[in-house]
């Protein structure tokens, strides 16, 4: 997994428009508004006007996971971050969260609770902390 990225955007939650418009921009790479409002009406059960997608661009950008670049005539929006960067950031926020519950008890009770793949997988992490440690030359 990558490392926790050094830049975060103003504003980490979205709705579900905003999510689906940001990974639209993540699958294109580089959108115009055109781009994510042909890519939404593909679907045929679905209305969206043009200027929505317009304003859901721009609130994107203003929450630090867009930048707007103009071309000629056109605006072209790209994402800040890449996709696996930003499940890193949400990871360590979700992480963070969970450990502020900070009483020992509240999180091996938790721990109790797992199934055997999730219990495998605290297991797997653990092992990789220990290995980060150690090559830290920490104990």
């Amino acid at each position: 997994m990558a490392p926790l990225p050094d830049y975060r955007p103003k504003q980490m939650s979205l709705g579900p428009l905003e999510a689906e418009i940001l990974g639209i921009v993540w699958d294109i790479g580089s959108a115009t508004v055109k781009d994510v409002h042909d890519r939404i009406l593909a679907d045929p059960n679905r209305e969206l006007a043009y200027t929505s997608v317009t304003t859901v661009l721009r609130r994107l950008t203003e929450k630090g996971w867009l930048a707007c670049d103009k071309q000629g005539k056109a605006f072209y929006w790209r994402t800040l971050l890449t996709k696996q960067q930003a499940e890193v950031i949400k990871a360590h926020d979700q992480l963070q969260q969970f450990l502020a519950v900070g009483n020992p008890d509240v999180i091996a009770a938790f721990a109790d609770s797992l199934d055997q793949a999730a219990s495998d997988q605290i297991e797997a992490i653990s092992k990789r902390i220990q290995a980060a440690r150690e090559a830290r030359g920490e104990k």
